[in-house]
């Protein structure tokens, strides 16, 4: 699959858009993944322009589907790969190198694996945010018998607000830039690590939606953060690099791109979501990533003459469990779940003044929460280019992984 820059968005027109997908599919049974060239191209295309010349690093996470990660790290401007575990990372480096994995590990038959190939061991990189993680590599493997494991710091990322306290993921403990110096002393100190990079994810910025009227406290939130965030990681990368000399320092997300590259200390940015363009993605004020994965299941039933039911539907996306989470039915439209039923594990009915007109058998498409989670339904994606069928990509999934 070759990705070039595209000219128009066709899936702008939803009336002719979805419809193509469904003559496009027609053979092949649901559930039916599907993968737009043309929008996974745009996509792609869109984050180079977003990045202005950063390199970008492609969160495995969101994509899982190697022939994807292929086709966009082909293109200039995409460098490495960010892994979510060390298996996958491990599995991912006998063809590629350059792979930081973006959560620390306990993966003890992983480390050992890492520690014990000197050419693994030279293409990944593991994360560490406390001293305790190096304690156990050393319990799995002692330094002197093993390959040196390349390392990255990460520093905390959230906002610390007065008026609304913690803001963001708990991941990292280190914060402070003092934190990270006495860290990045401890890694360099210990025998059979070398410390090659940071990482810093500003999740409070690069995946809540900002978009709309009631989203102005959001914004003004996300911009306190980004300033507080530039000047906080700028002290902590500057106070590491006087203790390392570091290869890379990787930051932001699909929905940060911008404010990221506006911190001078960065080096690359991380993304991944961008790609597929979930409907997550649709709520920002300064993106929108064209549709280009999308699912779509069978009508089986029609208890009433204004419900029809698909069978499956229950592909509810991580956090906070509430109505975001769901799949969007896009097409036809006019459609939408019941309120006590929702997606289930193995019907979803709809209703709505469509639902009168669709018959046993009819195709429903819809759009998953997140991105690479949909991954993990599917065994493979079929790949739709100028309305026809030109292959299909074998998820994780339909390679046999399951990492996570």
């Amino acid at each position: 699959m070759r990705l070039e820059r595209q000219i128009s968005a066709p899936w702008d027109d939803a009336h002719d858009w979805w419809p193509s997908l469904t003559a496009a599919t027609h053979d092949l049974d649901a559930p039916v993944g599907v993968l737009s060239v043309e929008a996974l191209a745009s996509n792609a295309f869109d984050l180079l322009d977003r990045a202005r010349g950063l390199p970008i690093r492609v969160a495995s996470k969101s994509v899982r589907v190697r022939g994807v990660l292929d086709a966009v790290l082909a293109l200039p401007g995409y460098r490495g790969i960010l892994a979510y575990t060390l298996a996958e990372a491990l599995w991912l480096a006998e063809t590629r190198d350059d792979i930081v994995v973006g959560y620390p590990t306990a993966d003890r038959g992983a480390l050992r694996r890492l520690a014990t190939d000197e050419t693994l061991a030279s293409r990944v990189t593991i994360m560490v945010d406390d001293v305790a993680q190096l304690d156990l590599v050393d319990a799995v493997v002692a330094p002197e018998k093993r390959a040196v494991i390349r390392v990255a710091l990460e520093l905390d990322a959230s906002y610390r607000s007065r008026l609304l306290g913690h803001v963001g993921v708990r991941r990292s403990p280190v914060h402070a830039p003092a934190a990270a110096e006495a860290l990045a002393e401890a890694v360099i100190a210990r025998r059979g690590f070398r410390l090659v990079g940071m990482m810093a994810y500003e999740a409070q910025i690069a995946g809540v939606t900002n978009a709309g009227a009631g989203k102005t406290p959001i914004r003004m939130m996300q911009r306190a953060s980004a300033d507080e965030l530039r000047e906080r990681r700028s002290e902590a990368v500057a106070r590491v690099r006087q203790v390392a000399d570091l290869e890379f320092v990787n930051g932001g997300g699909t929905g940060s791109i911008e404010s990221t590259h506006a911190d001078p200390s960065v080096t690359e940015v991380a993304a991944g979501s961008g790609l597929f363009g979930p409907h997550l993605f649709d709520g920002y004020t300064h993106f929108r990533p064209a549709p280009a994965a999308a699912f779509a299941l069978d009508v089986v039933r029609r208890p009433t003459a204004d419900i029809a039911t698909l069978l499956g539907g229950g592909w509810i996306a991580s956090g906070p469990p509430g109505p975001d989470r769901l799949p969007r039915v896009v097409w036809p439209q006019g459609l939408a779940m019941l309120a006590r039923e929702a997606a289930g594990e193995v019907q979803t009915p709809l209703q709505g003044p469509a639902a009168r007109d669709l018959a046993i058998g009819d195709r429903v498409w819809l759009r998953h929460t997140k991105a690479g989670e949909l991954s993990e339904h599917l065994d493979a994606f079929a790949l739709v280019e100028n309305g026809t069928v030109v292959g299909s990509l074998p998820t994780y999934r339909g390679e046999g992984r399951m990492f996570l």
